[in-house]
């Protein structure tokens, strides 16, 4: 298991990533060339994957997205260290908040 900020990066077996990940909306690679997992919606930082790879989310705001990197890859933030990342299927999962009334994604 591996945590970088609000960032939690699972590593999952490739039979518990659901039936049709395949076809969910694949997340696109920003202009440098990275998986972004999280934008910080405040300084703009991002926690993004470098090297190959899928990253691909269940639809809706509490959604899970699922990596898979079949040559492994970093984990790189502008405020972190960079962490790397053997082959293999993840789940990403973004840290939560409560606030009266509602439950939100932290905000970086």
């Amino acid at each position: 298991m591996y945590r970088q900020g609000d960032v939690l990066i699972v590593p999952v077996a490739e039979a518990d990533v659901p039936p049709g990940a395949d076809r969910l909306p694949r997340q696109p690679r920003d202009a440098r060339g990275r998986l972004v997992l999280a934008l910080g919606e405040v300084t703009g930082h991002a926690h993004a994957v470098v090297g190959p790879g899928t990253l691909v989310r269940e639809t809706g705001l509490f959604g899970a997205a699922y990596l898979h990197l079949p040559d492994g890859g970093r984990v790189v933030h502008e405020e972190h260290a960079a962490i790397p990342l053997p082959k293999g299927w993840y789940r990403v999962v973004r840290q939560r908040e409560y606030t009266p009334g509602a439950v939100r994604i932290v905000a970086d």
